[in-house]
């Protein structure tokens, strides 16, 4: 058998497991469908505004929800101590909102 034909055949069966990601998927929609209906319901009765795609510090809940500088609460060149501070950058409109001040102050003395 030729090398090709292993990766050929290797790279058939990568592809099956991918297309069965996509089966599942619809899958799992169909069996979770009330479950959903019951936590959209839940949102909109408690008025929720966001989804929340971290739990680790209330900058870290929502893009939306943050400021620049509440990652950097306990010291102002302290490194950020969450990972997803890392996963998800800040939204590009928070940062149009800030001027690089680092050229325009002077060193004290």
């Amino acid at each position: 058998m030729r090398p090709a034909y292993i990766a050929l055949l290797v790279f058939a069966i990568l592809f099956g497991a991918f297309a069965l990601t996509f089966a599942d998927a619809a899958r799992l929609r169909t069996l979770r469908a009330e479950g959903s209906a019951t936590s959209a319901a839940l949102v909109e009765r408690l008025g929720l505004t966001d989804p929340v795609l971290f739990t680790e510090a209330r900058y870290t809940r929502h893009p939306t929800q943050a400021d620049l500088q509440s990652a950097f609460q306990d010291h102002p060149v302290a490194f950020e101590h969450f990972p997803s501070g890392s996963l998800v950058p800040p939204p590009a409109g928070l940062l149009k909102a800030y001027e690089n001040l680092d050229r325009k102050t002077e060193t004290p003395d």
